[in-house]
């Protein structure tokens, strides 16, 4: 048995776990995670947390040990014979097997998380994976379910990475109760340089309401809020606008806005509260879409975030707005398997770069 990397959460959340298990799938390196979820109130595994071990595991068919709740120490060993790469930015050939599979959160954990979790595996499999995941569709601390269909797809699909989602119903806080499958085909990763923003193109509105608050026309306040407070300068053409009403078993809204431009795309996202009106959703919206325009980075806060992972199997550049706390975890934890990372203050932004990407080694 090979020795495991030994990975340290006591600073981080799940965000590390997750990045982790790909990591370890990626390299076919077994890891041992201690103190995970260290810097939450509640740490160990939850539900959520929980469903992405397995699937994982079921996946890569790994041997794990503490694949509990609570349980703040987990190994994880893939079963993987090779991981073979065919040039610096790809793992097409990879010895990950695809298939279908099913899986329930059993809670209103984030269905989209364990989507990007699942993401830059493509570039290791042999033949095509569909998972289909009940659980939150939008809900809190995690990309609305159209920021990953109109956003983190579109423009990893830019960089090869084959990948579709369909979407059967929403599922909101605090009963979940959504499904959504993420459909993944074998991908040629290819080097992502993304520093320089062109100019806006255009804007694309996408707002949904659950069929308890149809009668309340809160999608069609909410993208009117939107539009109401975003900046006159520079002008944002609706490109398109779409106002959807959903069945969920819970009453909830999620807007998001994207912003295309000359060299890419980006998002921005928020949900309804109760007691929040619905126009104030599609204001929150406007204001970060607003500072995004008036910067200078091609990616949003979050895509930032995403990015990392398929710039450490390509390798590259990307301008990001600021070195967040989650950029700061995940470019720590790259570095942990080896992975130069380099973060340069760019005046108000930063340029995060990878000369010598994981395939590179193979």
């Amino acid at each position: 048995m090979a020795p495991h990397r030994e990975l340290d959460g006591s600073s981080a959340g799940g965000q590390f776990l997750r990045t982790a298990l790909a990591l370890s799938i990626l390299e076919n390196e077994p890891v041992r995670l201690e103190n995970v979820r260290g810097d939450r109130s509640t740490p160990g595994l939850r539900h959520q947390h929980l469903a992405v071990l397995e699937t994982m595991a079921g996946i890569a068919d790994a041997a794990v040990s503490g694949a509990e709740l609570g349980s703040e120490t987990i190994a994880f060993e893939p079963g993987l014979e090779t991981v073979a790469v065919d040039g610096p930015s790809s793992g097409t050939g990879g010895g990950l097997e695809g298939g279908s599979y099913a899986v329930d959160i059993g809670t209103a954990g984030s269905v989209t998380l364990l989507f990007n979790t699942l993401l830059p595996l493509a570039t290791v499999l042999e033949s095509p994976l569909s998972v289909t995941v009940s659980g939150g569709t939008d809900v809190a601390w995690s990309p609305p379910l159209d920021y990953l269909r109109y956003v983190t797809l579109p423009l990893v699909r830019r960089y090869g990475i084959a990948a579709t989602c369909e979407v059967d119903r929403r599922g909101f806080y605090p009963d979940g109760g959504g499904a959504a499958t993420l459909r993944l085909a074998p991908s040629r990763l290819e080097r992502i340089d993304l520093v320089e923003r062109g100019s806006i193109e255009g804007l694309r509105v996408y707002s949904t309401e659950s069929a308890s608050l149809a009668d309340r026309d809160v999608a069609t306040r909410q993208a009117e809020g939107a539009l109401e407070r975003l900046d006159r300068e520079p002008a944002l053409d609706v490109t398109e606008r779409c106002e959807m009403t959903a069945a969920s078993p819970s009453p909830g809204s999620a807007l998001v806005l994207r912003v295309d431009h000359g060299t890419g795309i980006a998002g921005f996202a928020a949900l309804g509260e109760r007691g929040k009106p619905a126009e104030r959703v599609g204001e929150d919206a406007a204001d970060d879409a607003n500072r995004f325009c008036r910067g200078s980075a091609p990616v949003d806060r979050h895509m930032a975030d995403q990015l990392l992972s398929f710039l450490a199997l390509a390798g590259g550049r990307v301008r990001i707005p600021a070195v967040t706390d989650h950029v700061e975890t995940r470019c720590d934890l790259l570095e942990a398997f080896g992975v130069g990372v380099e973060r340069e203050r760019a005046g108000e932004t930063a340029i995060v770069s990878v000369a010598s990407p994981l395939a590179g080694d193979e």
